[in-house]
């Protein structure tokens, strides 16, 4: 069973949102970050035109950018949010984080599950394996859907860059092995969809990342 995969941009870190949908409709939005009720309003629209029936929201990880639609989506649709136990206080800090960086604040839902690496998601013909990669966030996970050969990577690793390691609860040293002993463990051709940016490879990445080399020391 394919799986449809559809990537939007929003907020004023151009952060991407990801739905993933199966044959029958049944869908899973990763990362909502819509700051607005025009942005909700893309994101939804396409789910009614795609007769979409959202079961689960994903939060690679809780950085505020990734969580400002997290209500919206919650709230719309009657489902849930699911994410690792070390991000919970990354969400109580948004408020702050948000006063911070000058966007206006929409508190999350709470997480209904607390997920840990090498869980199995399975929402009707999707199904999504954990990998637990730390770094950018202490409790950042990548979800790798190996039917398909993709990994959903959130800030962790980009096209030629990876996450910031200058926020509370970053570590640089952490972003590195998770990179290097979690994300390049892949095999090459599974396709890096990414928190911010366009899409790459494992392969790709492991050749022409310059940052990702045993003397690099963070962002």
């Amino acid at each position: 069973m394919a799986i449809r995969i559809a990537q939007f941009t929003f907020n004023a870190f151009s952060e991407n949102t990801y739905v993933l949908a199966d044959d029958a409709g049944e869908a899973i939005i990763i990362d909502p970050g819509m700051t607005d009720v025009q942005e909700d309003a893309i994101l939804f629209e396409y789910i009614t035109e795609e007769n979409l029936i959202p079961r689960l929201i994903l939060n690679t990880h809780c950085h505020l950018d990734h969580i400002l639609g997290n209500s919206a989506a919650a709230e719309k649709y009657g489902i849930d949010m699911w994410c690792h136990a070390f991000e919970i206080p990354v969400i109580e800090r948004a408020a702050s984080t948000s006063l911070m960086f000058g966007i206006p604040y929409r508190p999350s839902v709470m997480p209904a599950r607390l997920l840990s690496e090498h869980e199995e998601i399975t929402i009707g013909g999707i199904s999504l394996k954990t990998l637990f990669v730390p770094g950018h966030a202490p409790g950042h996970l990548a979800f790798v859907c190996h039917d398909e050969r993709v990994v959903f990577s959130g800030d962790v690793l980009f096209q030629g860059s990876v996450g910031r390691v200058d926020l509370p609860g970053c570590n640089a040293a952490d972003l590195v092995a998770s990179i290097q002993q979690k994300m390049y463990q892949l095999p090459d051709d599974f396709v890096v969809y990414s928190g911010h940016g366009p899409s790459t490879t494992v392969g790709d990445e492991k050749r022409n990342n310059f940052f990702v080399r045993e003397d690099w020391s963070g962002l």
